[in-house]
């Protein structure tokens, strides 16, 4: 299974609270730039995959968000596994997860090895730091808004090394948003 980290981010590398999460200056950056074509793209990336592998707020925000809705998104969403990255949760309430509370590099790299389409990383930046950390990502889909937003958390983290990637597609969308997808 191909782990694949696809993730919003700004013209400055930011991701954090993309959505509307509260507690952010830039809550909701991607709300005015997420025309059809980035839905679409979305959509897509999501019926392809076979599962989620998310940290915990990132669960936690989704758990509470996606069981409400409906439509073809929201069904795939709640009915494929979720793999849950958390020291902290012992209860996972939302269908179809699985918890990862110890070891994550070698239980990540398990369900890797495991047949079947794409696994997803979504959000999760405590999650995705470890996952480079120990080279399980095989490739980044960054879905860049065009905001400069000056702050935030971002998705790559400060680091002594060099990361070299290797362009594999890339897509550009009426709204002004740009899909880069890099192999590592």
């Amino acid at each position: 299974m191909k782990l694949v980290v696809t993730e919003f981010v700004s013209l400055d590398g930011v991701m954090e609270a993309p959505g509307g999460e509260p507690g952010y200056a830039h809550t909701g950056w991607v709300i005015d730039a997420m025309g059809p074509q980035s839905t679409q793209f979305k959509l897509d990336e999501v019926l392809e995959a076979e599962a989620h592998l998310l940290g915990r707020v990132t669960y936690e925000s989704f758990a509470e968000a996606w069981p409400t809705r409906t439509g073809e998104l929201a069904d795939k969403i709640n009915h494929m596994p979720k793999h849950v990255v958390s020291t902290t949760l012992t209860d996972l309430d939302w269908e179809n997860c699985h918890l990862i509370d110890r070891e994550v590099p070698e239980q990540v790299a398990a369900v890797k090895e495991r047949d079947g389409g794409p696994l997803l990383v979504v959000g999760s930046r405590t999650l995705v730091h470890t996952l480079m950390a120990h080279n399980l990502v095989d490739e980044y889909r960054l879905m860049i808004f065009p905001v400069v937003l000056g702050s935030g958390r971002r998705l790559f983290p400060d680091s002594p090394d060099k990361l070299g990637l290797k362009l594999v597609s890339s897509q550009a969308f009426d709204a002004g948003v740009v899909v880069l997808t890099y192999a590592h």
